[in-house]
């Protein structure tokens, strides 16, 4: 018997995942969730559960973000992640998480249900078609500029980027060329709008 934690902002597919895989006589839901925070929260009080299926982008903590800190934190479960966004460098980041599958949304429940028997079984899951897509394609950003144009995206003035990132305003407003430079953007907005369509931020 597997035990499955389902992270999901949406209650009613949330709701429907968790009712359909709790149908499968290999899996036994251990709880759901709305989003990376409540899931950690969980976790603090809550056994590790053998997989944790979760949604990508949601509120307070997204699923990339869940499974960098389930990382940090050296917790054993085998984190899965789920999208409607089939963005290449939502693969490239997942992958390099160490999670075991990348499953779309789109997907039949029947694929989900035996995604999750391999990976229970100790296998990776990631349909070719998206992997593909993410060898296909490569971030230019380096870290720094990637950091700072998550910043920008977020609304942040120059001067509030270089306090928080603990850089020189010169150097910020360096890094943001640079970025709108290689995503051929027409500013800061911009560049963060393609970066975040392609999944970099």
């Amino acid at each position: 018997m597997n035990r499955i934690l389902v992270v999901e902002d949406q209650s009613l597919v949330r709701d429907a995942i968790a009712t359909l895989l709790s149908l499968e006589d290999d899996f036994e839901i251990s709880g759901k969730c709305a989003n990376g925070q409540e899931a950690l929260d969980w976790l603090g009080a809550n056994n590790a559960p053998d997989i944790i299926l979760t949604d990508i982008e949601m509120p307070l903590v997204s699923g990339l973000d869940l499974a960098e800190k389930l990382n940090a934190l050296s917790i054993s479960s085998k984190v899965v992640v789920m999208t409607t966004f089939s963005k290449p460098g939502y693969i490239k980041r997942a992958l390099a998480l160490s999670a075991k599958g990348f499953v779309l949304k789109e997907a039949d429940s029947e694929y989900l249900v035996n995604a999750l028997k391999k990976i229970a079984k100790g296998e990776r899951v990631i349909s070719p078609e998206l992997a593909l897509m993410a060898l296909d394609d490569s971030n230019p950003l380096s870290a720094k500029e990637s950091k700072a144009l998550k910043l920008a995206g977020d609304g942040l003035k120059t001067q509030d980027i270089a306090k928080t990132l603990f850089l020189s305003e010169g150097t910020v407003r360096n890094y943001l060329s640079e970025a709108i430079a290689k995503l051929d953007a027409t500013n800061r907005v911009d560049a963060a709008r393609i970066a975040k369509q392609k999944g970099w931020l």
